[in-house]
């Protein structure tokens, strides 16, 4: 059984950076599918970026250009690291993951294709 757990959510003003971790532990030999999510009080849950294990990164509009995913593989950890952050960007945010289909290119940023998550850490950006 995969388990994920987040780490490095905070409060920040606008404008200023943060780091989120995912560690990741019980993965098989398959090869999987990492991604970040958010959610916003009252807002559908949005896919933030996601990452092959062999690093081919997908972005979300929203993400382009502030948010950059990164793995250490040999950590088993994921990392998103969120530049210039707006009071929009407050949500609480999930580490996910799935087995990727060796036929996919790209890892998803769908969330119904995700079937491990973390509890999540919450950002919080003032102005």
């Amino acid at each position: 059984q995969v388990q994920l757990v987040e780490s490095g959510g905070g409060s920040v003003q606008a404008g200023g950076s943060l780091r989120l971790s995912c560690a990741a532990s019980g993965y098989t030999g398959s090869s999987y599918c990492m991604g970040w999510f958010r959610q916003a009080p009252g807002k559908e849950r949005e896919g933030v970026a996601s990452i092959t294990s062999a690093g081919r990164t997908n972005y979300a509009v929203s993400a382009q250009g502030r948010f950059t995913i990164s793995q250490d593989n040999a950590k088993n950890s994921l990392y998103l690291q969120m530049e210039s952050l707006k009071p929009e960007d407050t949500a609480m945010y999930y580490c996910a993951a799935y087995v990727r289909p060796p036929s996919a290119w790209l890892c998803s940023l769908r969330g119904s294709d995700f079937t491990y998550w973390g509890q999540g850490t919450q950002v919080t950006v003032s102005l």
